[in-house]
């Protein structure tokens, strides 16, 4: 089933042009990862998406209908999104971190967004922290904390924007696994990482992107395995370097 699909999406910053006729489906249980080099416009695709940035010009349809009439808190109830700098809120738990959300958008009573709050924090192996605060954690620690009060928006797409990026290198492999486990469960998720191995091990379908445009897309399979175009040859032989 079709969840999102995105059309001839363009974004320019005054006369710097970001993205430029992007065109993608998302289906329900994909898991799709954007690859592609630092300024390539992988972030602003997501942020456009979830309605952080207004597309210049195209559309962004979520369930057969354009996000432009929808109301931005309700939509990212059901888009929701992890950022790679965590954005928690230091004045709260942990768990309150994971309420406050379901408790203002989604009209949640406090004990039905505690259950819920504390069915994702196992989850995410995050149960024993919740009265703890963002600045008692480690970087992974707060990621997983992130991804959990995510999940309990329950919402029907997960966007991740470079979710290790800003995390010490011990510390990327906690996140990954929790973001793999939910792969594994059928959570529909958009990544872009920078985590080539995660993309083609993991992933659906790989989008890569330069300068603003989608220049390959394909399964993990034939992206890493056979790329058709030079660019992604060209990017991959660096990664395949490092």
């Amino acid at each position: 089933m079709e969840i999102l699909k995105i059309e001839h999406l363009s974004k320019a910053f005054g006369a710097h042009v970001v993205l430029r006729d992007i065109d993608f489906t998302v289906n329900q249980g994909d898991v799709i990862s954007i690859i592609g080099a630092s300024g390539s416009g992988k972030s602003t695709l997501l942020r456009c998406i979830n309605l952080l940035e207004t597309p210049t010009s195209g559309s962004i349809a979520f369930q057969g209908k354009n996000i432009d009439g929808m109301k931005a808190h309700e939509y990212r109830s059901r888009v929701g999104m992890v950022f790679q700098s965590f954005n928690l809120f230091d004045n709260m738990t942990v768990l309150e971190n994971c309420m406050v959300g379901q408790i203002k958008v989604l009209k949640k009573s406090k004990r039905d967004a505690k259950i819920s709050a504390m069915r994702y924090l196992e989850k995410v192996g995050m149960a024993p922290y919740i009265n703890a605060r963002p600045r008692q954690l480690s970087g992974g620690q707060k990621q997983r904390v992130a991804i959990a009060r995510a999940l309990a928006m329950e919402p029907e797409v997960l966007l991740f924007d470079e979710p290790t990026s800003a995390l010490d290198p011990e510390m990327v492999g906690e996140v990954l696994a929790v973001m793999q486990q939910l792969a594994r469960e059928g959570m529909t998720m958009l990544v872009v990482t920078h985590e080539m191995a995660f993309a083609r091990d993991v992933s659906d379908r790989v989008v890569f992107m330069a300068d603003g445009y989608i220049c390959e897309e394909g399964s993990s399979e034939q992206i890493f395995g056979d790329p058709k175009q030079q660019l992604t040859r060209d990017f991959l032989a660096r990664f395949r370097r490092g």
